[in-house]
């Protein structure tokens, strides 16, 4: 049923590699209680979700897009990974990852495209100018492993030359699902000062960073709105949890190795500890026991993820009371961003 009441929220979606489709069952409850999104942010396959919203996408809109894509052609192999035996192997030493990641950053930027976005420049929130944050309606997680650092674009890409109303919102998405070892990272070019021992002058120059999934750094960000200077806008995150049982990864070579790497280096980190404050607005949806890496995901998994993700939001809602919620964690206090709003408010 839809309720007429228009209420703003903000969203985080967690990383799940192939597992989209359970967050936007979610995303379809949630539209249909009201709500309406303000801002977004995201890692990883979490990062393609929140994007889509920020284009303008609904969720039976990103549920067809979901259900139509072929994961498998994400899997875009370069010639040399092609040798019998020892390609892939070749390509990871070589290159850092055995995929390129063109096809996924070309699909990505046609579907934002449909929508008229193409750089961040085209997700500006025009009501939040005086705050560098929350002027762009998204937010999107990856990790610089040359800095060992977490980065949020686009207002990071300033580190790198880039200004991040240029930055293409397809090639921020790009990094950051760029799965270590599977994708080639994105090399950005960073200016560093370093000192000549000899003349004892500061000498710049462009060091290159790889960028990866922000998986491995922040997988679920829920913290990453927790400044919006509107207090009457609350942020939810949408986690995506495995059974409570997980069936143990078969690790038959490297690839199996890397992938079992992978899901233990994603998922790990999160799943051990998530503070009330945090768990109190977030909708966990089971994953069914699908995996990052199943980029053969049939269409009926992804239908029962989609399934999944609407069951665990109607049952969060159900119970959801955001003034509750303010009372308990909250108590009236400030953040910083809404303290400097109040201070530049006119009287």
């Amino acid at each position: 049923m839809k309720h007429p009441t228009v209420k703003k929220i903000n969203g985080v979606f967690e990383g799940g590699g192939v597992k989209g489709s359970a967050l936007v069952g979610a995303i379809e409850v949630t539209e249909d209680k009201g709500y309406v999104f303000e801002n977004v942010a995201g890692t990883s396959a979490g990062s393609l979700v929140a994007a889509f919203l920020a284009s303008g996408y609904k969720a039976f809109e990103i549920k067809k897009i979901m259900d139509e894509v072929d994961y498998n052609k994400f899997l875009d192999q370069a010639a040399l990974a092609n040798i019998p035996v020892i390609g892939k192997g070749l390509q990871l030493f070589l290159k850092e990852g055995i995929y390129k990641g063109d096809y996924v950053e070309k699909w990505l930027a046609d579907v934002l495209a449909q929508k008229g976005v193409r750089t961040f420049g085209d997700l500006i929130m025009e009501k939040y100018s005086r705050d560098s944050t929350f002027i762009y309606k998204l937010q999107v997680i990856a990790s610089d492993i040359t800095n060992g650092k977490l980065l949020v674009f686009p207002n990071d890409a300033a580190e790198y030359g880039i200004n991040p109303n240029d930055l293409s919102v397809a090639k921020a998405l790009r990094m950051s699902i760029s799965i270590p070892f599977f994708y080639e990272p994105v090399i950005l070019k960073k200016f560093q000062l370093q000192r000549d021992q000899k003349s004892l002058m500061q000498l710049g120059q462009k060091v290159k960073s790889y960028i990866v999934d922000g998986g491995i750094l922040s997988n679920f960000p829920v913290w990453l709105l927790d400044d919006n200077p509107n207090l009457d806008c609350p942020t939810l995150g949408y986690k995506l949890v495995d059974p409570a049982e997980a069936v143990p990864a078969t690790i038959n070579g490297p690839i199996d190795f890397l992938k079992a790497m992978f899901k233990t280096m994603m998922e790990a980190h999160d799943a051990r500890y998530i503070k009330d404050s945090d768990f109190a607005r977030t909708i966990p949806i089971p994953t069914l026991g699908v995996q990052t890496t199943d980029f053969g995901i049939t269409k009926v998994q992804k239908e029962a993820l989609y399934q999944s993700g609407k069951d665990a939001a109607a049952k969060f809602f159900d119970t959801w009371d955001f003034a509750e919620y303010k009372k308990k964690f909250h108590n009236g206090v400030l953040t910083r961003t809404q303290k400097i709003w109040n201070k530049k408010a006119p009287n």
